[in-house]
């Protein structure tokens, strides 16, 4: 609606606060009245006083005005539309700083069962839809913490309801679950070696209970995943901006078991064409590290620069790994005993450390970031000890290069990251999957996996995210987790590494930002900078702690653009 027709906001906020933000504004020039004025609200800027408004003004893609409803309404024309707030919140765009894509890939859906019996009937259902012989394979996004048992289904779980058809279960991306007909069909015995960088899985008395972790899943050879086209990646972004994210950061695949090249160069294509309703910072990825020059050959065929870029769709730099994920963590001591290993197992190296070092350092040569996926406390001493070795050959400190997950953090470890000047890129695991990491690590670990408020404490720059579909892409949830350690199924891990929600709110805005270099241009409300918001229901500073995990935005806006909108609700 236009000015002359908007109620007077009522509501008082604390005037201090108030005259700092709209003390800021100074005047438009002539013709530059905003497109739009939202008032009568909390805005939430994040900004580095972390200041709080009533109003705000866009023009074009980009904020032009923040503070009280009489100082932003002043700066209305003519034809500027206003939204009144009623009450509601405004907080920036949320940004995932590590998000693969919004949906488990093709197969039987079994993020939304919640016991064995209900897993065995779904995977029952497809068998008997399916001819004798036929494979059925699971999707991806569901994890064992969500069964009431509390445990992963093994080999004779399945024989039980696919004794003739081979089954493979996808859970994550770092371990299937076969079958008795799939091992038969891929000749996997008890004397198949296993891969350097892998693990099979054994019961305690020595059979083969279904697993293959890490390399070993090339055992199976799954079909290719379904070619990606342009409708799902516009149908991911709008299931995305529904959930208050307006940017993500790709960690060099949109879906597993793809190539990173290919779904970058659709998002190019969606640039061009002015199609993206969410900013993308894109991870390149190399997957083979035995040859220095072979590396160098794949970079050159890719045909693309280190940063290249804008502000929608920007190369953020290259996605290493070195161990595995919750089953493969690379530990200093030994888990409690998975895979048959009698107390031996420190989980796994996926990747040679030599040839790992190496293509660090090369990358460093070439001007490429790294971010590397390190999960156990003994794969974050090798990723600083490689960091190291580049910094020594080019100084790689504000270059922002990241770890991933850092699941498995130590005081020794810290110093380091900050001497380094890296950043960590931080996801709530933990919400899901508390369980299983204390059956493989024990409860002393488990309790401390990704201590957010040390990094804090420590000034490391930590970005949030969620690892979707490992873990629900909800960016609330996550922050729910962050605030209060709780988990879905088991209570409280590591109270003392609770985070406020201001600190939280952080995580998911300005420091995703400052990972990508872009902290002068989106990440808080303020004067000058890209106009991405979410308008949520209630206002997630004070309502009760339990709700936050609930939250559903109201609008999402990116670039000055409502991306989403409740049908729900009507905002004028």
């Amino acid at each position: 609606m236009h000015l002359h027709t908007v109620k007077q906001f009522t509501a008082i906020l604390g005037g201090s606060v108030l005259a700092a933000c709209s003390g800021a504004l100074g005047p438009l020039g002539p013709g530059e009245a905003p497109d739009l004025v939202l008032y009568n609200g909390k805005v939430v800027t994040v900004d580095s006083a972390f200041s709080i408004a009533q109003a705000l003004a866009i023009r074009g893609d980009r904020f032009v005005a923040v503070g009280s409803d009489d100082a932003v309404r002043r700066l209305a024309g003519p034809v500027t539309k206003a939204i009144d707030l009623r009450g509601r919140t405004v907080i920036p765009g949320l940004m995932d700083g590590h998000l693969h894509n919004a949906g488990g890939g093709p197969g039987v859906n079994l993020s939304e069962v919640r016991s064995m019996a209900e897993l065995l009937a779904a995977l029952e259902a497809r068998v008997k839809a399916s001819k004798p012989g036929d494979l059925v394979a699971s999707n991806s996004d569901w994890h064992e913490a969500q069964l009431r048992e509390k445990r992963l289904p093994h080999r004779r779980d399945l024989d039980r309801i696919a004794p003739d058809n081979p089954v493979v279960l996808v859970r994550g991306g770092h371990e299937f679950i076969v079958n008795s007909a799939a091992m038969r069909r891929w000749n996997i015995t008890r004397v198949t070696p296993v891969p350097p960088g892998g693990e099979i899985g054994h019961d305690a008395d020595g059979e083969l209970n279904g697993e293959l972790v890490d390399t070993a899943r090339g055992l199976v050879k799954l079909p290719p995943p379904p070619k990606l086209v342009e409708n799902e990646i516009l149908a991911q972004m709008k299931i995305l901006n529904a959930a208050g994210l307006t940017g993500i950061r790709i960690p060099g695949q949109f879906q597993f078991g793809g190539s990173a090249i290919e779904p970058y160069r659709m998002f190019q294509q969606l640039r061009a064409q002015g199609k993206l309703s969410l900013r993308v910072n894109y991870l390149m990825r190399i997957f083979d590290y035995s040859s220095v020059e072979k590396m160098r050959e794949t970079i050159a065929s890719w045909n693309v620069r280190p940063d290249e870029g804008d502000e929608w769709l920007r190369i953020g730099g290259m996605k290493t790994l070195v161990d595995g994920g919750f089953e493969g963590g690379h530990m200093r001591t030994a888990y409690e005993e998975p895979f048959g290993k009698g107390g031996k197992f420190k989980g796994i190296q996926v990747v040679p450390l030599s040839e790992y070092v190496a293509a660090v350092r090369e990358l460093n040569r070439l001007g490429w970031r790294v971010a590397t996926h390190a999960v156990g406390d003994a794969a974050i001493d090798q990723v600083l000890d490689a960091y190291a070795a580049a910094d020594r050959d080019r100084s790689i400190r504000g270059k922002r290069w990241s770890v991933e997950h850092f699941f498995i953090g130590r005081p020794d470890h810290y110093p380091r990251v900050k001497a380094l000047d890296l950043a960590i890129s931080a996801q709530d695991h933990l919400y899901r999957a508390g369980p299983s990491l204390v059956k493989y690590w024990g409860r002393e670990r488990a309790e401390q996996v990704t201590p957010v408020r040390s990094f804090l404490d420590q000034g490391i720059l930590v970005a949030g995210g969620t690892d979707s579909p490992v873990i629900p892409y909800n960016p609330f949830w996550a922050m729910y987790h962050f605030i209060s350690r709780e988990t879905i199924s088991d209570g409280v891990y590591g109270a003392n590494q609770r985070i406020t929600r201001e600190e939280a709110l952080r995580l998911f805005t300005i420091n995703n930002a400052r990972l990508t270099f872009e902290e002068n241009l989106k990440g808080s409300i303020e004067r000058g900078k890209l106009a991405d918001l979410v308008i949520l229901p209630a206002d997630i500073l004070s309502i009760p702690e339990k709700q936050i995990e609930s939250l559903k935005p109201v609008a999402t806006m990116v670039g000055g653009r409502f991306v989403y909108s409740d049908p729900a609700v009507r905002l004028e």
